[in-house]
């Protein structure tokens, strides 16, 4: 029987198959294999600690609040309401033992011209305080843009709101499906809510600010 000639038989389908394994592989279309991205997944959001208040009482009904030169104005803080803002400070106390810390950026409702002054006059003598300015250039139904701002600031941050806009306020910061979180404010003065968010994950807390005799 003849011998089968050099390079032909199953020795060489052996090494043809070898050779042409890797194109396999990759798939008879000509295209590359696909690439692991080059970039992995984004950074999470920055740590931040906010702690929102309620601005302090307003004048009942048939009453009217008193302006920092102590002109009846409707638009301004009742007698209690000055006495809690008066002792504000005393909630966020140098000590590093304190249960709040001391804000780093203060923000309060205001931004329209004539617009109630409650809620800059509820958190005047804390900054003063602070040594820090109010910012007050966002009026309430702008939540969306005051969340922005109080992200992209020096944490942590104190924020004092008409308690109307403080769900709107809490949604606009991506907080309101944390467990806790009422759907509103109370109708109460002398709370502070505060959420801190920890490796892109919010958690909430209430506190009672006992200010005042009567606080709960």
């Amino acid at each position: 029987m003849p011998e089968a000639p050099t390079g032909s038989g199953p020795r060489r389908r052996a090494v043809l198959a070898a050779a042409l394994a890797p194109l396999a592989v990759a798939g008879c279309s000509g295209e590359e294999a696909p690439r692991a991205p080059a970039h992995g997944p984004g950074p999470a959001p920055k740590d931040a600690l906010i702690m929102v208040i309620r601005h302090a009482e307003k004048p009942y009904a048939g009453d009217t609040g008193q302006d920092e030169e102590g002109e009846d104005d409707p638009g301004s803080l009742a007698g209690r309401g000055w006495r809690r803002a008066e002792a504000l400070p005393r909630l966020f106390p140098p000590a590093r033992t304190a249960s709040l810390p001391r804000p780093a950026a203060v923000f309060a409702a205001g931004g329209r011209e004539g617009s109630p002054a409650r809620c800059r006059q509820t958190v005047g003598a804390l900054a003063t305080a602070l040594r820090t300015p109010v910012r007050a250039e966002f009026a309430v139904g702008s939540e969306a843009a005051l969340a922005q701002a109080v992200l992209a600031a020096r944490m942590p941050v104190l924020i004092c709101w008409e308690h109307t806009g403080v769900p709107r306020l809490v949604r606009a910061l991506g907080a309101h499906q944390v467990v806790g979180v009422p759907a509103a404010w109370p109708d109460r003065h002398d709370l502070v809510w505060q959420f801190t968010r920890s490796q892109g994950r919010w958690s909430f807390r209430e506190l009672p600010q006992q200010l005042l005799p009567g606080d709960a």
